[in-house]
């Protein structure tokens, strides 16, 4: 081969070469700028995760240092507002501890410390509870005192005090609800009379003055007190519920009626007769017998469907219709008197509902003469003009024809509802109930909950040991037989009476007569010297501090 060829040769191989290399370059290059880039994406992404662990333990660590008062507030709330008992209470605050950033969810009993603590922090904060003036009433604090007596297990027996602002109607539309009243006194005793109702409400008057006026159902020892008071220069108007009014009214006017009984005796057969069968869908509602007519009219409409579902003519055998047919006993002959009752409860049922959304007034009265006007009872339709003619009365003398009179006690009734079937486990203590009836009593507000915090396990024993419980007892006696006969010693105890105590000034039983001649007034008016002057809370030298009476 000569010199020229192997030149040319290798030229060929060099440029093989060459090329292979630059390709193995050019890959080389490529993937290393690929690598560069994946390294510094995911770098750049490793800042940013870490920048965001690092904001995630910053807040992680900011709500587990969340203030105490927060947690309070919540549990509160949980309690009060969505109504969910201790335990329940607990877990919830278990369950969202790591959202919420608590540290500790507390215990069951320690929300119970806290709500029994949120009830000596409203009983304390009543003493300062004052309405807007009345100016027709000058003498008075401005708030309706509701009163009610119920009942629980063992021989105790509540009585609760609740005051409103007078003038709720023009303050807050709708009806009367429990976060807009505030419990200033329980108490509980075996028995209460007038005699012993009426010295609670001294201890009342004369650490937050005279209420404006008294709303109370139709029981005689309410009344009696109010007399009595009344008797001593303490008095105030008296308001009847209209939901005991109307009640009273309709059992006056049908209960002696001559289908009554035999109605109500269908009733309870055709009720035997639909239970465990394909029909037990249409058995009639549960009514009580104590303070039946409160809710007798829930049985007259059940009665008016039940017969629209068996119309006139006949049934095939075995039909459906005719086993139901079986079933109506005397129904059908009482027709005549459903459809009155009926007609008389639903003119009365929207009066009262007209009543309690927007109060007595010139204005709500004229919404009730049409509704009046179609019952079809004679009798009912003049007793109940005349029972909002009367109370209208009193709205006048306090200045509140225009605004709208509170004449409802549902609240109260709510209230002893709500604290039977919430928080109180499977025993109904009367005693540990009343105590717990001033949290149920508004919203709970952070001011509040920090107040929760300050009171001391020696104050919460001082609030509820003079306080017979049934399940202390229960957990004594039968641990220790012996001591049975120890019941009979504690039953006997004085009544025990929370309301709110004084702490600059004192609380006497003997109270300096108020006058009760404003209803000629028409604003304050100054006396002249030489006649007395009265004062408004007078309080006698002497007293002692007393915020739980026994």
């Amino acid at each position: 081969m000569s010199q020229l060829s192997k030149l040319r040769h290798g030229r060929t191989q060099w440029k093989h070469k060459a090329t292979q290399r630059a390709n193995q370059n050019r890959y080389q290059r490529k993937q290393l700028a690929r690598v560069t880039h994946e390294r510094d994406c995911a770098a750049t992404a490793l800042k940013e995760t870490q920048a965001r662990l690092r904001q995630f333990e910053s807040q992680s660590q900011g709500l587990v240092v969340r203030p105490k008062v927060d947690v309070v507030l919540l549990a509160l709330q949980l309690f009060v507002v969505a109504r969910i008992g201790f335990r329940a209470v607990s877990r919830v605050l278990s369950l969202l501890a790591w959202a919420l950033g608590i540290k500790n969810a507390p215990c069951p009993q320690t929300v119970i410390n806290w709500v029994m603590r949120l009830s000596i922090v409203r009983l304390e904060a009543a003493r300062r509870l004052k309405g807007l003036p009345l100016r027709q009433a000058p003498f008075t604090n401005g708030l309706i005192w509701m009163l009610d007596v119920s009942i629980g297990l063992g021989t105790g027996k509540m009585l609760a005090v609740l005051a409103c602002d007078a003038q709720h109607h023009q303050l807050t539309p709708g009806a009367l609800s429990l976060g807009r009243v505030h419990c200033i006194g329980v108490g509980v005793a075996a028995s209460w009379s007038g005699e012993t109702i009426a010295e609670l409400l001294g201890h009342l008057i004369a650490q937050m003055g005279r209420p404006a006026a008294y709303l109370k159902d139709g029981g005689s020892e309410l009344q009696k007190a109010v007399d009595l008071l009344g008797e001593q220069g303490l008095g105030s108007p008296c308001l009847d519920d209209v939901s005991h009014a109307v009640a009273g009214m309709l059992k006056r006017v049908y209960q002696d009626h001559p289908s009554f009984e035999t109605f109500l005796s269908a009733c309870g057969r055709v009720s035997g007769k639909l239970k465990h069968t394909m029909l037990a869908c249409l058995t009639p509602p549960k009514v009580r017998t104590k303070a039946r007519f409160m809710n007798v009219h829930r049985l007259f409409t059940w009665a008016d469907r039940l017969l629209k579902l068996s119309p006139p003519g006949g049934a095939k055998t075995a039909s459906t219709l005719a086993k139901l047919r079986a079933c109506l006993d005397q129904l059908p002959a009482c027709k005549a008197l459903i459809k009155r009752f009926r007609a008389d409860a639903l003119g009365l049922l929207e009066c009262q509902k007209i009543l309690k959304i927007k109060g007595l007034s010139h204005d709500t009265l004229a919404e009730c003469e049409p509704l009046i006007d179609t019952m079809p009872s004679a009798a009912l339709r003049q007793e109940f003009r005349a029972y909002l003619d009367f109370e209208l009365k009193t709205a006048t003398t306090l200045g509140l024809d225009h605004v709208g009179l509170p004449i409802s006690s549902d609240t109260i009734e709510s209230l002893f509802g709500m604290a039977k079937h919430h928080g109180v486990g499977e025993t109904q203590d009367a005693a540990r109930i009343a105590l717990r009836l001033p949290a149920f009593c508004g919203l709970p507000t952070r001011e509040e909950a920090e107040q929760v915090l300050n009171v001391s396990v020696a104050r919460q024993q001082e609030f509820t040991s003079p306080v017979i419980s049934l399940t202390k007892q229960r957990r004594e006696v039968l641990g220790h037989p012996e001591r049975l006969e120890s019941l009979s010693i504690t039953q006997g105890a004085l009544p025990v009476e929370c309301i709110s105590g004084p702490k600059n000034r004192s609380n006497h039983q003997n109270i300096v007569q108020i006058s009760t001649s404003y209803e000629e007034l028409h604003g304050p008016q100054l006396g002249s010297p030489a006649r007395p002057r009265h004062l408004e809370n007078p309080v006698p030298p002497g007293r002692t501090e007393t915020a739980l009476i026994s």
